[in-house]
């Protein structure tokens, strides 16, 4: 059985008429009629009683017909799906991203995302950059948002979308933390707070500290940002953080400018191999987005 037969049935019971149905199916008469017989010899009942008027439908013709429309309507439904799925309108997005992404990117990205692709399911789920870009190229995940640059990009394709630059994280009972900016060698005797080794703010850290000549007292170490600020909070040390992350601080801590700037970016990630539809709009999005 093929959906033309059906799509054939259906028609000819709308019209009750071969040659009506065959005009409005764009073809001859003889082809349509040749099918109904082997759809009717297939089903191993007639569907129609032939007449010199017309044909009317048989009790196998009434009780299949709602059956028949219905099935057209899941094949187009199912047409409808593989042309949004092929194009980015359909299906299940899974996004890894940084906990920094959380101030500023994620909600200057995912409304504008939802709102042209209401279609599509999103997972969301925080981690470091490097991981991101590992679970990326395993394909346990289709974009990602990560810290730049990454100490692992062999595999993925990354593009910087937003710009910052470190502050340092003080307890607000730090003398340092009234000031306005402090030079980043201030810090050579307090202890720091780090993310995890994994982490690329890790890696830029110690960059920093060094460039200011000196090797950070590493107190503690975090995996996440929200961690981090919290030790700080809780008074064991200092840490560089995002600029962005003043809008989440915490009470008891204050960001403080740095003397010598120490830039960062944000950028979106793809694998390198192929990134599906839903991805690349992800990203465009992000990308495009201000």
């Amino acid at each position: 059985m093929e959906l033309r037969q059906l799509r054939y049935f259906v028609m000819l019971a709308e019209t009750g008429n071969f040659h009506r149905a065959a005009e409005r199916l764009n073809m001859s008469q003889p082809p349509l009629t040749v099918a109904i017989r082997k759809l009717e010899e297939e089903l191993g009942a007639a569907l129609f009683v032939r007449s010199a008027r017309g044909v009317t439908l048989t009790a196998a013709g009434r009780a299949s017909l709602d059956m028949a429309r219905a099935t057209l309507a899941q094949a187009d439904r199912f047409r409808e799906a593989a042309h949004e799925g092929a194009v980015g309108e359909r299906g299940r997005l899974r996004v890894g991203f940084i906990g920094s992404a959380t101030f500023e990117l994620l909600p200057r990205i995912i409304p504008e995302y939802r709102h042209r692709y209401p279609g599509v399911e999103l997972v969301l789920e925080e981690s470091t950059s490097v991981e991101i870009a590992r679970k990326l190229v395993a394909g346990e995940l289709d974009v990602g948002l990560v810290r730049l640059p990454l100490t692992e990009m062999a595999a993925v394709n990354t593009t910087a979308i937003d710009a910052d630059e470190l502050h340092a994280a003080l307890p607000a009972s730090s003398p340092l933390a009234q000031a306005g900016i402090v030079p980043l060698q201030a810090l050579a005797q307090e202890p720091f707070i780090l993310q995890s080794r994994i982490s690329v703010l890790h890696t830029v850290t110690l960059s920093a500290c060094h460039a200011a000549g000196f090797v950070p007292i590493v107190a503690q170490e975090a995996a996440q940002l929200s961690a981090v600020l919290a030790l700080v909070r809780s008074g064991l040390g200092v840490a560089l953080v995002p600029a962005r992350a003043a809008r989440s601080v915490p009470q008891d801590v204050r960001l403080v400018r740095l003397a010598d700037r120490v830039p960062i970016e944000t950028g979106v990630a793809l694998p390198r191999t192929v990134a599906d539809p839903l991805a690349r709009n992800f990203a465009r999005i992000a990308i495009n987005s201000d």
